[in-house]
């Protein structure tokens, strides 16, 4: 089987532009696993122009279903001294299916420094429970799952899990960040009665740091709901590093048929 990161070079064609089917066991449902389809708009942002500075945050909308033959156009909409914004647009067919804004900027002298809230306590990754169940979408295969939080989290709307890759090799920092970044389900799981279909609308990324690394390949992945009502929650993310260190932030719109 070919690698998730020998897949993504080798859809590259021209800057700006990937090309590719959905690789097998990346789904959730009917649509891809909302991780990949950003790391494939990610990627084709990226080669728009060759020395880009890092990334630095995301804003992605999850526009229909990714399946099938895919491919990504990206544009450049501006470049500065030291940022660049970048429209990616992932398309089956004629129709946008994805379309995202992506952020590249060079870090700067500033007397400014906050960091962020420390890692929660928690089990070692090693130590930690299996955290899937049978019956996961099938994108979770490609991932190892450790539980952060005690099994007893009915009715807490919260998440905490660690999250490893399995196919990482030949990943940059980006890229592995967005395929892991959205690896959990909605933090207001918890608070449904029964299992019933969830969708995230759309997922905000911003990365700490110019390039997120972790031993092992471990990342502690939160989920945490802020509100839900009519079928609407909204939630805040985080991802640590191993050593504790805050590598990322995000914030999601997630659609709740239940």
């Amino acid at each position: 089987m070919v690698g998730i990161a020998a897949l993504l070079d080798a859809a590259g064609r021209d800057p700006g532009r990937l090309e590719l089917d959905l690789p097998e066991g990346w789904t959730q449902g009917r649509t891809a696993y909302g991780g990949l389809s950003a790391a494939i708009a990610y990627r084709a942002a990226r080669s728009v122009q060759p020395d880009l500075p890092p990334l630095r945050a995301a804003q992605i909308a999850f526009v229909g279903p990714v399946s099938g033959a895919l491919f990504a156009q990206a544009t450049l909409l501006r470049r500065g001294r030291t940022s660049a914004f970048v429209r990616a647009d992932l398309f089956n067919g004629d129709a946008v299916a994805l379309s995202a804004t992506f952020l590249f900027m060079d870090e700067r002298a500033s007397e400014v420094q906050f960091d962020a809230p420390a890692m929660p306590e928690v089990p070692a990754p090693e130590d930690a429970a299996p955290a899937m169940r049978d019956g996961a979408p099938a994108f979770t295969e490609r991932l190892d799952y450790g539980h952060g939080l005690p099994f007893s989290e009915r009715g807490h709307p919260e998440l905490l899990r660690w999250v490893r890759l399995r196919d990482r090799d030949g990943l940059d920092a980006a890229t592995e960040m967005l395929l892991v970044g959205d690896a959990l389900p909605p933090g207001a799981t918890p608070l449904m009665p029964r299992p019933a279909p969830i969708s995230s609308a759309n997922w905000t990324v911003n990365l700490l740091t110019p390039a997120p690394a972790t031993t092992d390949g471990w990342w502690l992945l939160q989920s945490r709901a802020e509100h839900a009502a009519g079928g609407v929650s909204s939630q805040a993310m985080r991802v640590w590093n191993r050593a504790g260190a805050g590598v990322m932030t995000g914030s999601q719109t997630v659609s709740i048929f239940g």
